[in-house]
């Protein structure tokens, strides 16, 4: 079995052959953890406790058939388009076919490149240096691009069906029975795996001002969606450390150490069908792995904080703003919310609308229209919250 080595890569193939047995265990594990399933509510939109309670034992569950084909593909739709009409490099203002590249009316750039099988991030200081130590790196095939699109930054303005997704009453009662009924936004991300060209993202924990706060907890950091429009198969799929989420802020270099490689002892792929959502811990210990198989992955990615914890905060963005979450502030970037909800409504009137209970006496101010578009989903994400 073909060992990475700092002075030698491995090919993309010779990679997914020295993860075989890796992914062969982790898969084990997962599927005897079972801590997956539908979303069960009860009469009144309540949680099935226990899916909460498997929640904080683990750091993350598995919803299955959140989404069904036909919203699939509307949301595959809109994904394929923002590729097509994406810039052909981080330096480019052109597309594939030389047209003015999409997303400069936008005030935060939407897209995010790296290189093929590589990891942007690992060994670096970038993301206040959540990412300690560095992935292997395979060797992207020769005649590849020498970028691939990872990230695609604010998702509902940039894709309509992501909006409507991001009401969805099953996803909403999850976020209220995790977090309590004034959950409040973080950001929303797609994250792109082409199959042999995805970078990884190295082993890390979200989230950077609670650790050391004297009533830290399980969930202090919040948690994120992750929404798969592809199977999220054990090559391409985000891997976890389950109950990490408990253990504080870990030596994540000396994991790697101790395991004698990228591969962390007791990971375990989270294993999805294409429609699944899983909900994960911030503080859970995850990552992911270069994409060396022939699968592709796409997962929407939308994450929410407990109110408590973000009341008042003033913390540096990554971009070097200096913002205090106030209440004016979380009020505007909660709005998303409400108008998420109104634009399922629109597209799916006979399904149940979840109620959203700070902004529950706003509902005409939070129409989706064209009005909304413009005057507060446009550049919504520079309105992010981060902790």
């Amino acid at each position: 079995m073909p060992v990475p080595t700092q002075d030698r890569a491995l090919s993309a193939d010779e990679h997914a052959q020295a993860m075989a047995d890796y992914i062969q265990e982790g898969t084990a594990r997962a599927l005897a953890l079972g801590n997956r399933g539908p979303i069960k509510r009860d009469a009144d939109g309540k949680l099935d406790p226990a899916i909460l309670d498997a929640y904080w034992e683990h750091g993350f569950y598995v919803f299955e058939n959140v989404v069904d084909e036909s919203e699939l593909s509307e949301l595959r739709a809109d994904v394929e388009r923002m590729l097509e009409v994406a810039p052909t490099d981080p330096k480019s203002e052109r597309d594939a076919k030389g047209r003015p590249a999409y997303g400069g009316e936008f005030g935060r750039p939407p897209y995010r490149f790296a290189k093929p099988l590589s990891d942007p991030l690992g060994g670096t200081t970038k993301n206040k240096g959540r990412h300690p130590a560095k992935m292997h790196e395979a060797t992207p095939p020769k005649d590849g691009p020498a970028y691939t699109v990872q990230n695609l930054h604010g998702n509902l303005q940039l894709m309509d069906p992501t909006l409507r997704l991001y009401g969805h009453p099953g996803l909403l009662s999850v976020a209220e029975a995790v977090l309590g009924p004034d959950f409040v936004p973080y950001n929303e991300v797609t994250f792109i795996k082409e199959p042999g060209l995805g970078p990884s993202v190295a082993w890390h924990q979200d989230g950077t001002t609670h650790w050391d706060s004297a009533d830290w907890d399980h969930g202090a950091h919040g948690f994120n969606f992750m929404t798969q429009l592809y199977p999220s198969t054990a090559a391409n799929c985000v891997w976890i450390l389950p109950g990490s989420h408990k253990l504080g802020r870990v030596d994540i270099r000396q994991m790697m150490k101790d395991a004698g490689s990228d591969r962390i002892d007791g990971a375990i792929p989270l294993l999805c069908e294409s429609g699944d959502a899983f909900i994960l811990n911030r503080q859970v210990v995850h990552g992911s792995f270069a994409n060396t198989s022939n699968q592709r992955r796409v997962t929407l990615n939308a994450g929410f904080f407990p109110r408590n914890r973000v009341q008042d905060m003033t913390v540096e963005h990554l971009d070097g703003r200096v913002v205090t979450f106030d209440d004016d502030h979380i009020h505007e970037r909660s709005r998303m919310i409400a108008i998420g909800i109104d634009a399922r409504r629109q597209r799916f009137p006979d399904e149940q609308t979840y109620t959203y209970q700070p902004l529950a006496g706003e509902t005409e101010e939070n129409r989706w229209n064209e009005v909304t578009r413009r005057s507060v989903v446009k550049d919504y994400n520079l309105r992010d919250m981060y902790i």
